[in-house]
């Protein structure tokens, strides 16, 4: 009966040992991921922001024009 247990024993331990080696697999593929993630989110950050200050140029374009389209209006 011994045997048997120690032999038991054993795949548990081996059984263990494979499991964790796959969760540290996983583990490493969340971390690029991750890290990927924050890479994209930066850069999508920036393009953001480049973006609202374009947009941000813009209206201050078209209220210019507005501006002298009024005063067009007014000295006609």
């Amino acid at each position: 009966m011994k045997e048997e247990d120690e032999k038991s024993f054993g795949e548990e331990l081996e059984r263990l040992g494979k499991r964790l080696d796959d969760l540290v697999i996983t583990c490493n593929q969340l971390k690029e991921e991750n890290h990927s993630l924050r890479q994209r989110q930066d850069a999508l950050i920036a393009e953001r922001a480049n973006l609202l200050q374009k947009n941000e140029q813009v209206r201050a374009r078209v209220e210019a024009m507005i501006g002298r389209l009024k005063s067009m209006e007014q000295g006609a």
